[in-house]
């Protein structure tokens, strides 16, 4: 079963891995993926970022069709990992110690 509007269905591979509800989730995954992962998801997402968040801009958010719910999950996890890949070049932040992500309270979508 597709987790992806049809429009992004080359996206698929990605959408268990990186479709996340939650910023702790999305963090996690940044941390405890390899960088050649990462890097991928990076460079196969980044030519059509912009159109997915058009695309999802189509919708209310409080409204949101799982399959553009999903697709949003995966614009943030694109986010989450965006930094990784153009700043520090590794999953970890440099020089952060056992730098962790605590939320006592996420946004929604």
């Amino acid at each position: 079963m597709a987790r992806l509007p049809s429009a992004f269905a080359e996206y698929e591979r990605f959408a268990e891995k990186w479709c996340l509800a939650t910023e702790a989730e999305r963090w996690q995954a940044r941390l405890n993926t390899p960088m050649a992962e990462i890097r991928e998801f990076y460079d196969a997402f980044s030519p059509r970022f912009e159109e997915a968040i058009d695309y999802c801009d189509k919708y209310p958010l409080d409204d949101l069709p799982e399959d553009v719910l999903n697709l949003l999950h995966l614009i943030y996890s694109m986010i989450m990992v965006s930094m990784a890949v153009e700043i520090f070049g590794t999953q970890r932040p440099i020089d952060s110690a056992d730098a962790e992500l605590h939320r006592i309270k996420s946004p929604v979508p």
